[in-house]
């Protein structure tokens, strides 16, 4: 990993830090540079009122998401799920309920005031079939070909390695195992700088992918059925999208390995 990558991962990672402190607190935070009163763009806004109202109030405080995945994704009874950058464990706690007893939810984060707010929200919630892992989402800490569905809120935009995260979720997955998520996503007209303009790296927009890397990504990984849908514009050519891609029964060979892919997008420009 470069240095300014190594800057960037812990830019992000005392960012994050800092919104857990502050919803432990009481506070609220959202994807930004700091901590900030919530919009309708990013944060717990976005959820149903019925889900906000089944959940511990620290774990609404600390969505820092631009969508909600779970509503999305499809879960059903008995599959096996993880969320990518859990934060505070809100879409981990939506998603224990929909896939039931017989299921379970996996959170993963490297953030350790997240996994300890998490964790408290877990025990409020009573919520049985959970399990927190520390990790990053470029090299995660599960077993190839054990998880039903990947979702995640907002997180992959802010990786430094994005090929790899695409590779991970695709080793994880079991064969016909989909994704479901939310994330930022640019306008293909955008470059790299014109994206850096319209907000930093750790504000979830300067390290976004355009619609055509997004998918060049997710093909190149050995993902299928690539589905791009913009939901809500968060800045001037970004939108917050719905992103979904499903691993096939059978991988063709050399697909899925992890090497590097040849996206447009660089870190240059981005937060100092």
């Amino acid at each position: 990993m470069s240095d300014q990558s190594t800057d960037l991962r812990e830019t992000v990672r005392e960012r994050y830090a800092a919104a857990a402190v502050q919803a432990t607190e009481g506070g609220t935070a959202c994807c930004g540079p700091q901590a900030i009163e919530v919009d309708d763009n990013f944060g717990s806004t976005l959820y149903a009122a019925d889900e906000r109202e089944s959940l511990p109030a620290e774990a609404l405080a600390a969505s820092l998401g631009c969508g909600n995945p779970t509503a999305v994704a499809d879960l059903r009874e008995g599959e096996r799920v993880l969320d990518l950058g859990s934060g505070g464990g809100i879409d981990v706690l939506l998603s224990a309920r929909r896939v039931g007893a017989s299921g379970k939810a996996y959170g993963l984060d490297m953030t350790e005031e997240m996994l300890a707010l998490a964790l408290a929200n877990q025990r409020k919630a009573g919520a049985t079939n959970v399990e927190f892992l520390k990790g990053t989402i470029e090299a995660i800490p599960l077993p190839a070909n054990t998880i039903d569905v990947v979702i995640s809120n907002c997180v992959i935009n802010l990786s430094t390695d994005k090929p790899a995260v695409f590779a991970e979720m695709f080793r994880i997955l079991a064969p016909g195992g989909r994704v479901g998520i939310s994330d930022v996503v640019a306008d293909d007209t955008l470059t790299p700088e014109q994206r850096a303009e319209r907000g930093d790296y750790v504000g979830c927009i300067a390290g976004a992918l355009s619609f055509a890397e997004y998918r060049q990504g997710l093909v190149a990984a050995g993902f299928t059925d690539i589905e791009l849908s913009p939901t809500h514009t968060v800045a001037d050519g970004m939108h917050s999208a719905i992103v979904r891609a499903v691993k096939p029964t059978t991988a063709p060979a050399g697909v899925g390995s992890g090497a590097a892919l040849p996206l447009a997008h660089d870190n240059s420009g981005c937060c100092s």
